[in-house]
C-alpha cells in the first residue's frame, strides 16, 4: 500500500512540475524567473546571455548629465563611462533554480514562482579610467581661476578692480561621486550628476586696498646704451611686471610674470650672458627688469627668497646689487609680501630709463631709513688675450669680445634712526667670473706666406696685434690685385 502511494505521488508531482526529459544541453529557466525586467523564462543558458546583453547594449547609449563647474552641463553616454555587465554567473544561478534539492524542495520552488517571480539584480561596473578621461579632458575645462581683488594705477591714482570667484573640478573625488551614483543609485535612465566641484573665493576687498598709497621702494636704471631690440625687451618685461597686487604671504615670481621668451610673448633677439660670452637670445635684457626690481625690493623690506647674481658683472648697478634669470639654468628672482597688508607693483619706462615702485601701507618709524651698499672684496684682472684660429673663416675674419673683469662682492644693509647708524647686516655675497678679451680669428689662405704670418700674430696673444697683421695683409692683396 505504502509503494503504491508513493508512486502516485511521484506521478502528481511530476505532472505538477510539468517536467520533460530533455537532452543535457537543452535545459532551460523555470517560469518567473527575470534578470531586472528580462523575462527569462523558458530560456537557455545562452538564449539568456544574449537578452541581458542586448539590454546592456541599450543601456550603453542612455545619457549621463555631468554637472560641472559654473552651471555647465557635460553630456556622455553609459557606454562612454564603460558600462560592463558584472554579475554574469547570474544566468547559471537562474538555470539552476528548481533543480537542486529532493523533489518537494523542487516542488515548493515552482509553486512559489507561480505566485511570485524571482527576479534576479543585474549588476553594473564602470571603467574608473574612462570616468577619469570624461572629467579631466571635457569637465575640467570649465574650470575658473579666482581673480583676487586688485588694484589698477592710472593717471596718478589707484582704482579698485573686482575680483572673480573660482571653480576647481576635484576630479579624484567625482570619480567615485559618478561610479557610486551609477553602481548603487542609478535607475537605468537619463540622469544628471553633481561632481564635486570646490569654490575658491577671490582673497582681498576694497577696504584693504584702500590701505595701499604708500610708496616703500623705488629704484631706476638707465639702459641708455642699449639698442632697439633690448629696449624693447626692457620694456616689453616692465609692462608684464606692471600691475601687480600681492597680498600678505603671497610669493612673487619674476620668471613666471615675465616667460615664456618667445616672439609671441614680446620679445626680441638681444645680448645676454652665457657660458662666460655674450650671445644674443630671445629677451636679452630682462635681468635689468628683475635687477631694478630687486633694488625697488630690498628698499621696501620684502623678504626675498630667491636671487642670483650675473655669471658677469654688469654696469647698470653696483656689484652684488643685481639679480639675474635665467630659463637655462633655473634663475629666478622671488621674494614674498612679508608685510601686514597689500603691495602694488608699479613699473614704468621713460627716456631709456626702468622705473620700479613698491607701493604698500608705510608702518615704519619716520626717523628710520635704509640703504644698502656694495663692498668688492676681490677684482681679478684678466691675463692676456685669448685668439683662437678658425681654419672654416678667411684672412681677414675677426669676430673679438670685450674682457670682463671678475669680482668678489657683498651687500650691506644699513639701518638708520635719526641718522645714527643702529644695524648693519649682509644681504647676500657675489661672483663674477673673470673673462679675458679674446678673437676668433679666420685663417683659411692659399699664400703658405700669409699663413705663416697670421698663425705667428695668433701665437702672440695680442688682439691689437693680430688686428695690424690683418690690415697688413688685407693691403697687401688689394696692392697687388690692383697691380694685377
Amino acid at each position: 500500500m505504502k509503494k503504491g502511494c508513493s508512486v502516485i505521488l511521484l506521478m502528481v508531482l511530476t505532472l505538477a512540475f510539468g517536467l520533460t526529459v530533455q537532452a543535457k544541453g537543452e535545459e532551460t529557466i523555470k517560469t518567473g524567473v527575470y534578470a531586472d525586467g528580462i523575462d527569462l523564462s523558458g530560456k537557455t543558458a545562452a538564449e539568456a546571455t544574449a537578452a541581458i546583453e542586448a539590454y546592456v547594449e541599450e543601456l550603453k547609449e542612455v545619457e549621463i548629465t555631468l554637472l560641472a563647474a559654473d552651471d555647465n552641463e557635460v553630456t556622455t553616454t553609459a557606454g562612454e563611462l564603460g558600462i560592463t555587465w558584472a554579475n554574469r554567473e547570474l544566468v547559471t544561478e537562474a538555470m539552476e533554480l528548481g533543480t537542486h534539492g529532493n523533489v518537494i524542495e523542487r516542488y515548493k520552488i515552482l509553486k512559489d514562482l507561480e505566485h511570485e517571480n524571482k527576479v534576479f539584480e543585474i549588476a553594473f561596473t564602470f571603467d574608473i579610467q574612462a570616468i577619469n578621461d570624461i572629467l579631466t579632458n571635457k569637465c575640467a575645462k570649465y574650470d575658473r581661476e579666482a581673480v583676487n581683488v586688485s588694484l589698477k594705477r592710472e593717471n596718478g591714482a589707484f582704482q579698485i578692480v573686482e575680483g572673480q570667484t573660482g571653480y576647481i573640478l576635484d576630479i579624484e573625488t567625482s570619480i567615485d561621486v559618478v561610479n557610486n551614483y551609477l553602481t548603487k543609485e542609478w535607475d537605468y535612465q537619463a540622469c544628471s550628476i553633481a561632481l564635486d566641484i570646490q569654490v575658491d573665493e577671490p582673497e582681498g576687498s576694497a577696504e584693504e586696498l584702500a590701505a595701499v598709497s604708500d610708496v616703500l621702494g623705488s629704484f631706476t636704471t638707465s639702459y641708455a646704451t642699449s639698442g632697439s631690440s633690448r629696449s624693447a625687451n626692457v620694456q616689453n618685461g616692465c609692462e608684464l611686471i606692471n600691475g601687480i597686487t600681492l597680498y600678505p604671504g603671497e610669493e612673487f615670481s619674476t620668471y613666471e610674470a615675465v616667460a615664456p621668451f618667445t616672439q609671441a610673448n614680446g620679445y626680441y633677439m638681444a645680448g645676454s650672458y652665457m657660458n662666460g660670452k655674450v650671445v644674443d637670445s630671445l629677451g636679452g635684457g630682462i635681468c635689468q627688469v628683475s635687477t631694478t626690481l630687486y633694488n625697488a625690493v630690498l628698499l621696501a623690506e620684502l623678504e626675498v627668497t630667491e636671487r642670483h647674481n650675473h655669471s658677469m658683472i654688469v654696469s647698470y648697478v653696483d656689484p652684488s646689487a643685481d639679480a639675474a634669470i635665467a630659463e637655462s639654468s633655473g634663475k629666478d628672482f622671488k621674494f614674498v609680501n612679508n608685510l601686514d597688508y597689500p603691495i602694488y607693483i608699479e613699473g614704468y619706462v621713460k627716456n631709456k630709463q626702468i622705473t620700479f615702485n613698491i607701493y604698500g601701507k608705510e608702518t615704519r618709524d619716520a626717523g628710520r631709513s635704509v640703504r644698502y651698499e656694495s663692498e668688492v672684496l676681490e677684482v681679478i684682472n684678466p691675463p692676456a688675450d685669448a685668439i683662437y684660429a678658425d681654419a672654416s673663416q678667411p684672412i681677414g675674419y675677426i669676430v673679438t669680445e670685450s674682457a670682463h673683469i671678475g669680482y668678489k662682492a657683498r651687500l650691506w644693509k644699513i639701518v638708520t634712526e635719526n641718522g645714527v647708524e643702529v644695524s648693519r647686516t649682509q644681504v647676500n655675497s657675489s661672483s663674477y667670473k673673470m673673462v679675458p678679451r679674446s678673437a676668433t680669428v679666420g685663417t683659411a689662405t692659399d699664400d703658405p706666406v700669409a699663413y705663416e704670418e697670421i698663425m705667428a700674430a695668433i701665437g702672440t696673444n695680442s688682439v691689437d696685434h693680430v688686428k695690424n697683421v690683418i690690415a697688413l695683409l688685407t693691403n697687401q692683396n688689394q696692392e697687388q690685385a690692383a697691380v694685377e
